[in-house]
């Protein structure tokens, strides 16, 4: 039975409960974190920090955050996943429980605080190499992307959408610019220039994204920021998306048709192995630690 936090405690998933007047069931009122584990090893645990404390303070839910590494660090042992691969911590904290009013509560009150860890595989090295699929879809997205919100509908409906047909994900288009994924940011590579949209209101600041970029600048591989327009798809060498869990993942094929000779490219691959090379270095620079 795994174990969950919630409001300052450790209890069965079973047993976990939240009000219905919670303003995030209610309104969607709240944000939200997830942190790769490998090997019971949180991976740029401080990015993914300055990340939850900017979306609280621009959505103004005051919560402190100091607490939210050791309470991540029991989940994954609580729950066992100390030694698995790769696992994860989700962390959301909503604006607590109130009257449902569309304005903040006139009283303060407590945030509610839920966490969770769980699993995840990477895939396997055969689907890996066989890369991704997709299907570019309109961005319905709200103009304030660059917040981790629990508000992922838009999100939710592209990902069925690609679902619906057949394909791996979605590619997000917003006034001709293929713009993101449904839940991991987008490149592409022109002229060996590994390229992705620079952050603005209207992406999410990938913490795979900005490492992706120290990666790929230490490697020796150009990268450029700027927006991709969906015309440029056809033409691009290499496709890919980076996550938290989706870590560098190739994509060969959008809308039905393949990009570049419809294989993973070389840049995606030498970027991919550089990523695995700095997991690998940050759990052994963990191991010395302890």
């Amino acid at each position: 039975m795994s174990t969950v936090y919630l409001g300052g405690d450790f209890v069965p998933k079973s047993e976990a409960v939240v009000s219905v007047d919670d303003r995030g069931f209610l309104l969607g009122d709240g944000v939200y974190e997830v942190v790769p584990f490998y090997e019971g090893v949180p991976f740029f645990m401080d990015r993914h920090l300055a990340r939850l404390r900017r979306s609280l303070a621009e959505v103004r839910i005051d919560f402190d955050t100091s607490g939210v590494p050791d309470v991540a660090r029991r989940l994954v042992t609580v729950n066992g996943l100390d030694r698995a691969d790769r696992s994860i911590v989700y962390l959301q904290v909503t604006r607590g429980v109130a009257p449902r009013t569309h304005y903040f509560p006139e009283k303060p009150v407590p945030p509610t605080v839920y966490g969770f860890a769980k699993a995840w595989s990477r895939p396997a090295d055969a689907v890996w190499n066989r890369g991704f699929t997709a299907i570019t879809v309109p961005d319905r997205r709200w103009m304030r992307v660059d917040i981790k919100t629990i508000n992922l509908l838009p999100n939710a409906l592209a990902f069925q959408a690609a679902k619906d047909v057949g394909v791996d994900d979605a590619i997000l288009v917003r006034d001709g610019v293929a713009i993101e994924g449904a839940h991991q940011n987008f490149w592409g590579v022109f002229d060996g220039t590994a390229v992705t949209h620079p952050e603005t209101n209207l992406v999410l600041s990938g913490i795979t994204r900005g490492v992706v970029l120290e990666v790929a600048r230490a490697q020796g591989i150009p990268v450029e920021e700027r927006p991709i327009q969906v015309e440029e798809l056809a033409h691009a060498e290499e496709l890919f998306f980076t996550g938290a869990t989706g870590e560098v993942r190739p994509c060969v094929q959008v809308d039905g048709k393949p990009i570049g000779d419809g294989r993973v490219g070389a840049v995606t691959r030498a970027l991919s192995d550089a990523f695995l090379a700095l997991v690998e270095r940050t759990k052994e620079a963990a191991a010395v630690v302890r």
